[in-house]
């Protein structure tokens, strides 16, 4: 297992479009984890999310993130991100983030629709900025 350089980092976080597992905490503290898309501004991971989503209802209580992004297939690879979350509620960016967001993981040709699906009011912007990132590949050489 090798750590993963900056660039290294980023191109895999960037170059294919990997869902990432977002994990928020309940009220009880049990762990919640879901499935999101994302891109990148700077260091920040950003995704959308409906405002009466179960992450949405943790996030709004308790900011703190960790997000696993990773390649299951040999020889593995993954960034796993803890951070804290910044929720805006009406971002006047939204739908330039959703549009960006689903031209990633659905193409191009898709993005607009997309795009004007998810960049609606209720659909909130959230950006994570990172505390403590652990980037690591090669796993199983």
């Amino acid at each position: 297992m090798q750590k993963m350089t900056p660039a290294e980092m980023r191109s895999f976080l960037l170059d294919h479009a990997r869902t990432a597992k977002l994990a928020t905490v309940r009220a009880d503290g049990r762990p919640h984890v879901a499935p999101i898309w994302f891109d990148l501004d700077g260091d920040d991971l950003i995704f959308t999310t409906w405002h009466e989503s179960v992450k949405a209802t943790n996030l709004r209580r308790d900011p703190r993130v960790c997000l696993l992004i990773d390649d299951e297939a040999p020889p593995f690879a993954f960034v796993q991100i803890e951070g804290v979350a910044e929720i805006a509620e009406a971002a006047a960016d939204l739908r330039d983030w959703a549009t960006r967001i689903a031209g990633r993981y659905m193409g191009a040709d898709q993005a607009e629709a997309f795009g004007r699906r998810n960049g609606v009011p209720g659909e909130w912007l959230v950006r994570v900025t990172p505390t403590k990132i652990l980037a690591q590949k090669n796993i199983s050489d």
